[in-house]
């Protein structure tokens, strides 16, 4: 170069892209399997393994085959387990929830007794449960009511804490459902059992497949009045804020990809253990692209998830937990 230039010209950022070595050496986000959540729907019979239209490579499985599933991620040594229940019965006020010999807590004792180091995980709701598929008890008018679920989940929550779990991660969104649970697991010596609150859940489109595959599509209406408007950003940190006040142990933003910005709020602002949910949308969405063709799944899989780790998540919820581990272990 010749003259004086007006920048400094010894500066080349691409010197350190140069080669896959020196892009590993610097990098700045690192993604590890002990990051991931592998959710897994549960439901009760013998050599069952159902496939999910709309989530390929997802299943409903009987518990006999959710620990082929388990010893799976023991082998990927991935974080842990979310289990979803699919009760045989629904009623109006999703009493099979818990129910002792439900899929879930069969499921967690199953899990537990074969492999006692991996980390299970359980979600706490009652849309999969109830006929009406809303997350807790009707009014006579058709609203959730939401102080008279509380009392439901907390019946839910001891008693996946009774069969086994590690940690009890409320989705409901109803308000003060972290101290009652809180209050209810203390009361019956589960002091020791952390909760992995839902704590801004939002009212999103991403969740279409999930609904397939837990049997909760809502019989009317929407799950609006209870989930977070997507539009709201300042609000999630008012719900993360009463959650850690009520007693959260680690916190959930949900979805993930559409709500970095969330997740990096959360994390500024509280510090605490946070986890994203990956969610069946967002999977779905990427496995349809690579399936067409249209996208490099395995390049746009690991690069969502270094988004939602990079914006300040300790935890990743994620369908993709075996696969992404299997290319972590090639790396």
């Amino acid at each position: 170069m010749s003259g004086t230039p007006s920048f400094n010209e010894h500066v080349r950022l691409r010197r350190l892209r140069r080669t896959d070595a020196l892009r590993r050496a610097v990098r700045e986000t690192r993604l590890d399997p002990a990051q991931f959540l592998w959710p897994l729907f549960v439901r009760s019979g013998t050599g069952l393994r159902s496939p999910i239209g709309s989530m390929p490579g997802v299943f409903q499985t009987s518990v006999d085959e959710l620990l082929k599933d388990a010893q799976q991620a023991v082998n990927a040594r991935i974080g842990g387990i979310l289990l979803f229940g699919i009760p045989d019965t629904k009623d109006a006020t999703g009493s099979s929830a818990w129910d002792p010999h439900g899929p879930v807590a069969e499921a967690v004792r199953a899990v537990k007794q074969a492999f006692p180091q991996l980390l299970v995980v359980t979600d706490v709701c009652m849309c999969e449960y109830t006929d009406h598929g809303h997350c807790g008890v009707l009014t006579p008018e058709g609203d959730v009511d939401n102080d008279a679920t509380l009392d439901l989940l907390a019946q839910e929550a001891v008693a996946h804490a009774r069969a086994g779990a590690d940690i009890i991660a409320p989705s409901d969104m109803m308000d003060h459902r972290i101290g009652y649970l809180r209050a209810a697991l203390d009361a019956h010596g589960f002091q020791h059992i952390p909760i992995m609150s839902y704590a801004a859940k939002y009212a999103s489109a991403f969740y279409g497949p999930f609904r397939e595959a837990a049997e909760s599509t809502p019989a009317f209406g929407d799950r609006r009045s209870y989930q977070m408007d997507p539009s709201n950003a300042r609000e999630a940190l008012r719900e993360v804020r009463q959650d850690v006040q009520e007693g959260a142990d680690i916190l959930m933003v949900k979805p993930a990809g559409a709500y970095l910005d969330i997740i990096a709020a959360v994390k500024q602002d509280t510090g605490m253990p946070l986890a994203a949910y990956q969610v069946s949308g967002e999977y779905s969405m990427i496995k349809a692209a690579a399936d067409r063709g249209w996208i490099d799944g395995e390049r746009a899989m690991m690069e969502s998830l270094v988004a939602i780790a990079r914006a300040g998540a300790d935890l990743i919820i994620t369908y993709f937990a075996i696969e992404a581990s299997a290319v972590l272990a090639r790396r």
